[in-house]
């Protein structure tokens, strides 16, 4: 399945806490979307958040984000693991 990248380049407000409750909320939608995310990563500091998962398509990827807690992702791409 592809994965994806994803970045949330403003977050407001962005704690750990927030982070980690988003990310939880992703774990109860995606598997409707067919989606699993993997991973995430944050910066508190700039409000920046990267998401990694697996995904049927972007599309998908974006439907859990929006259902779960509406912070949509500014950009997505899809990536490929390196050695």
């Amino acid at each position: 399945m592809p994965l994806y990248l994803d970045v949330h380049s403003h977050v407001e407000g962005l704690t750990v806490d927030a982070a980690k409750g988003a990310h939880a909320h992703d774990g109860h939608v995606q598997v409707k979307h067919g989606v699993k995310y993997l991973k995430y990563w944050f910066n508190e500091t700039m409000g920046k958040v990267f998401c990694l998962g697996e995904a049927p398509n972007k599309e998908a990827a974006i439907a859990v984000h929006r259902e779960s807690h509406g912070l949509v992702a500014d950009d997505i791409v899809e990536v490929q693991e390196g050695e």
